[in-house]
């Protein structure tokens, strides 16, 4: 019986060891997080970051990622020898995706290739409840003051002077200033102190491509804004050149004194133009000295630049905090896809300037021909 028993209590024993067996195909440990959607991904010269990127293969980052491009001392050093800019930026990168905070030189050694389907939620014509022809175009003479942006002290002094644009009658105020170019010469231009605001609206899911007449963006599709910060337009829009000249090379199409849309007796700024600015005779501070009061800057030229906002793959990003702008020369980093471009953010503290695509909306300034 003692046997038996002792038999039993073996048995029992072994059943209970074979129960708390090997659990591994019941309890799986989690795996650990894929870091491809928080990982950075720095670029060549380690100075690009994206808090949320897919891993490098030539793909678009996804929409939710925007990265921390931080400025570059040396962005503006190299030579540019494009035919209608005369100056000494640095062409030798493109910038995929903007930043979400403060701007931002992308890396000079880096070039994002951009994608055919980028992951931008984009806005579709059915989600819009109306049409273009319902955005009431708000007077020239809206209630907001655009005089706010500019230098007190030149205002007194009547520095700042009043141009009409005689195709809808809206006014600009321009300003006379004197630095030195490029080439370490002594220039002066008279360049609008204000964006440049004319056009048809079109919606920011649309491309500017009606040739026989001038489009325009206005940020968020407000035509309010456009009063405010001016218009946005794609390359092609603003050198007035078809609309193909977005995606294939019109080089030779392009002018000295090129007018593109400024009125009759003006041209699109430079880079050369933008240098002046910056180093204007009484301009001690810089980059910071072309920026309004409340876009972080000294507005000591009184050039006024204010946080107007883009239109990057057909969304609208970042008003108040960053200002770009097509020069009237075609990019080299993925030819013919690109323009010359010049960006300031609220922080900015160099001559911030790069090649991107030709179909973003950027802003733009008029230089008078004298």
């Amino acid at each position: 019986m003692k046997i038996f028993a002792n038999a039993l209590a073996l048995s029992i024993l072994l059943a209970l060891l074979a129960a708390c067996g090997d659990e591994s195909s019941s309890s799986v440990s989690p795996e650990p997080g894929d870091d491809s959607s928080s990982s950075v991904i720095p670029a060549s010269s380690g100075d690009l970051q994206s808090s949320s990127s897919q891993k490098s293969s030539g793909k678009e980052k996804s929409s939710s990622s925007e990265k921390n491009v931080k400025e570059s001392s040396s962005s503006t050093t190299a030579k540019n020898s494009s035919s209608s800019v005369d100056d000494n930026k640095s062409s030798s990168s493109i910038k995929k995706e903007d930043s979400s905070s403060s701007v931002e030189i992308a890396s000079s050694s880096s070039v994002t290739p951009k994608s055919s389907s980028s992951e931008d939620v984009k806005q579709s014509s059915s989600s819009v409840v109306a049409s273009s022809s319902s955005v009431a175009e708000q007077s020239s003479s809206s209630s907001y003051d655009r005089t706010i942006a500019f230098n007190g002290s030149l205002w007194r002094k009547g520095e700042y002077k009043i141009f009409v644009d005689t195709r809808d009658n809206r006014e600009y105020y321009y300003i006379q200033i004197t630095g030195e170019d490029t080439a370490g010469k002594a220039a002066a231009i008279k360049v609008m102190a204000e964006n440049l605001n004319v056009g048809e609206f079109v919606w920011g899911f649309e491309d500017q491509e009606d040739d026989s007449k001038i489009e325009r963006y206005c940020y968020k599709n407000d035509t309010a804004n456009c009063n405010k910060y001016g218009g946005l337009y794609q390359w092609a829009e603003m050198m007035q050149l078809p609309s193909r000249c977005n995606t294939e090379s019109c080089a030779d199409l392009i002018k000295p004194n090129h007018q593109g849309i400024c009125p009759s007796g003006w041209r699109l700024l430079t880079y050369n133009d933008y240098y002046i600015v910056v180093h204007a005779d009484n301009n001690e501070d810089g980059v910071k000295g072309t920026r309004a009061g409340r876009f972080g800057g000294s507005n000591d030229s009184g050039y006024s630049l204010i946080g107007a906002g883009y239109l990057w793959d057909h969304s609208f990003r970042r008003v108040d905090e960053v200002i770009y702008w097509h020069y009237p020369a075609e990019g080299f980093l993925d030819f013919p896809l690109t323009s010359q471009v010049g960006f300031q953010g609220t922080s900015s503290t160099t001559q911030g300037s790069q090649d991107t695509y030709k179909t973003h909306g950027f802003s733009v300034r008029c230089v008078m021909v004298e």
